[in-house]
């Protein structure tokens, strides 16, 4: 190697290597000092640009739990209000059942009504004034409206008919293709009765209807036993009546479908005679059951209960009574009022909520003007009134049903969004975060290196005053 003093090939050589490790060095230095192991695009391209989708997807998840959490509250506000508008509804019905009796007075009447009337604008008050984050909740504004259109939609109960939570905007078309039946006694052929002022002296003796027992005396007609009958229908749900082309009392059960149902039992003689209700000669009990309706929605095949179908979250009502097979209706329903919750990290990851009017006037039970209550000023009208009440209760019971069951769905997804955004911190910090045992070894490993380099270049500096000997001889 010739001996040169302008260019220090070994001075440059450990200079660069001095500089590599340097810059090694100052990396492991700041990935130590910031915890990351990916402090620039340089560092981790590819790792990079993963973990800042992961970063972007956690932050995403973080707030959709927050969001549930907030429509939970919602939802809770909402079924507060809707448990005192409950136990208004259960006073309404105390009050009815009161004034059913006549062992009141008209004043007395007066005093239950005027706390009808009470009861009443405080349902409408709840209704209005129920707001969350001042979001009207109970007011009908942050629900979907229906409306009932088509050639028959008389036979549609339109204030039964409900658009849930996942039924989008649009027509349905509601086909019937049979109708609810109610449950009742009577073969069409066999009977014995000819005529409903024959004796029924033959058949003396208890019968039990739907668990309340009726006697028939001996020296009763059969007008007579329709009328004992009759008497016990608000207890049994039943009204007897004497078919001619049957020739039997029949038995019919007030409400349709597959919750209809009579159990009449009595001695074998008076089954198969007075009502003639089998055929069985040895039976002392018979019980039938109505039969739920059939139909489409939009085509679909629907679940039905009674002349209730379903398809699509849509809950048609036909009426009981006035519903035709082969009926058809068309349901408009508008759900850009409903409310949606944006539960998910990504587009389109959603959830609906709809929660309808429950004012006085919605639920049934609102007087002839706008402060009155239900009508409860005679024993008859205060008897019409329990059932009303009963469907009242019992529309508020589906709300609330409606709001639990979003509750538990957003707390299952509050639940399910924590864990995945814990999984993926995790996977994120495998990615990112600096494992600082590993590194600290590679620091101490590069700080001895970086010495010795600094070292080694002093050495290398020396090597050009080897010359000087040359020139000293």
């Amino acid at each position: 190697m010739s001996m040169v003093i302008s260019t220090n090939m070994s001075a440059l050589n450990t200079t660069n290597q001095l500089n590599k490790n340097t810059t090694l060095m100052n990396s492991s230095l700041q990935k130590l000092s910031s915890g990351y192991s990916i402090n620039s695009a340089a560092d981790n391209s590819a790792g990079l640009a993963i973990s800042e989708k992961m970063r972007s997807q956690i932050q995403g998840l973080d707030q959709a739990s927050s969001n549930s959490q907030d429509a939970t509250s919602l939802t809770q506000t909402a079924d507060g209000a809707l448990d005192e508008t409950t136990s208004i509804l259960k006073r309404m019905r105390e009050l009815a059942v009161e004034a059913s009796s006549d062992t009141l007075t008209d004043d007395d009447r007066t005093s239950v009504q005027d706390e009808t009337n009470s009861l009443r604008q405080e349902l409408d008050r709840i209704s209005n004034d129920t707001e969350y984050n001042t979001k009207k909740l109970l007011n009908g504004d942050s629900g979907s409206t229906t409306s009932v259109s088509g050639t028959n939609s008389a036979s549609i109960d339109a204030s039964a008919t409900v658009a849930g939570n996942n039924t989008t905007t649009g027509d349905y078309t509601v086909s019937y293709t049979a109708v609810a039946t109610q449950a009742s006694t009577g073969l069409s052929t066999g009977g014995t009765i000819a005529a409903s002022t024959d004796s029924a002296t033959t058949y003396a003796g208890d019968v039990s209807i739907n668990g309340t027992t009726v006697t028939i005396a001996s020296g009763d007609t059969v007008d007579g036993v329709l009328q004992k009958i009759n008497a016990q229908t608000t207890t049994t749900g039943v009204t007897a009546a004497y078919d001619s082309t049957k020739k039997c009392i029949t038995l019919t059960d007030s409400t349709y479908g597959s919750d209809s149902s009579i159990t009449l039992k009595a001695n074998n003689t008076t089954l198969t005679g007075l009502f003639n209700a089998t055929t069985d000669a040895t039976a002392t009990s018979v019980t039938t059951t109505g039969t739920d309706a059939a139909g489409t929605i939009n085509g679909a095949a629907a679940t039905a209960n009674g002349n209730t179908l379903t398809a699509f979250d849509l809950t048609v009502t036909g009426k009981d009574g006035t519903v035709q097979t082969g009926d058809t209706a068309t349901v408009t329903v508008d759900a850009t009022n409903a409310l949606t919750f944006q539960v998910g990290a990504n587009s389109k990851q959603t959830m609906t909520l709809s929660i309808g009017d429950m004012d006085a006037n919605s639920l049934g039970v609102a007087g002839s003007t706008s402060t009155t209550g239900i009508d409860l000023s005679s024993a008859k009208s205060a008897t019409s009134a329990i059932t009303t009440i009963d469907a009242a209760i019992k529309k508020v019971s589906s709300e609330r049903s409606n709001l639990g069951a979003v509750q538990n769905s957003l707390e299952s997804n509050i639940n399910n969004l924590d864990t995945e955004s814990e999984n993926l911190t995790s996977a994120e910090s495998n990615i990112r975060d600096t494992d600082m045992a590993s590194e600290m070894a590679e620091y101490t490993k590069l700080s001895v290196i970086t010495q010795a380099a600094t070292a080694m270049l002093s050495k290398a500096n020396q090597q050009p005053q080897r010359v000087l000997t040359l020139l000293q001889s």
